[in-house]
């Protein structure tokens, strides 16, 4: 078995952490590019609920803080973390996670997705988005438990 690239959601959660040893140590033993993909949940439209306000203006702004955020954060933690791999990649997308991490899995043709289990100080339940992963992956999936 030969794997050259690793997909790593991660929702930026303590639980979801754990798999970070896992996507290291495959990363060294096969020099395997890794890609972390950090998955901005899809709002759903909403009017202003007083004032004057703009709705699509306040969604994008919430929507800018939040890539902006996930952006450092991500930052931090491969400068943390991942100084020491041979190539990776952050990748921020907008949507439902679980239909996003499936469809990241085929766009990069990943070898393999390493995940946790659960995430539990995030914005969605990653135990259900894990689980679809798990059932829908077209790569093998090592499923950290949190």
């Amino acid at each position: 078995m030969e794997i050259k690239k690793i997909l790593w959601p991660t929702d930026l959660s303590a639980n979801a952490a754990r798999a970070l040893p896992y996507v290291i140590s495959t990363a060294e033993k096969y020099q395997a590019e890794i890609h972390i993909l950090y998955v901005l949940k899809e709002y759903v439209e909403f009017g202003a609920a007083y004032g004057d306000t703009d709705p699509q203006a306040d969604y994008e702004r919430m929507r800018q803080w939040e890539k902006e955020t996930a952006e450092k954060r991500l930052d931090e933690l491969c400068e943390k973390f991942l100084s020491s791999c041979p190539l990776f990649f952050r990748h921020i997308s907008v949507g439902d996670p679980s239909k996003e991490i499936l469809e990241f899995v085929k766009k990069i043709d990943a070898d393999i997705v390493i995940m946790a289990s659960q995430g539990t100080e995030s914005h969605f339940d990653f135990g259900s988005v894990a689980e679809r992963v798990l059932r829908c992956s077209t790569a093998p999936v090592l499923m950290v438990p949190a």
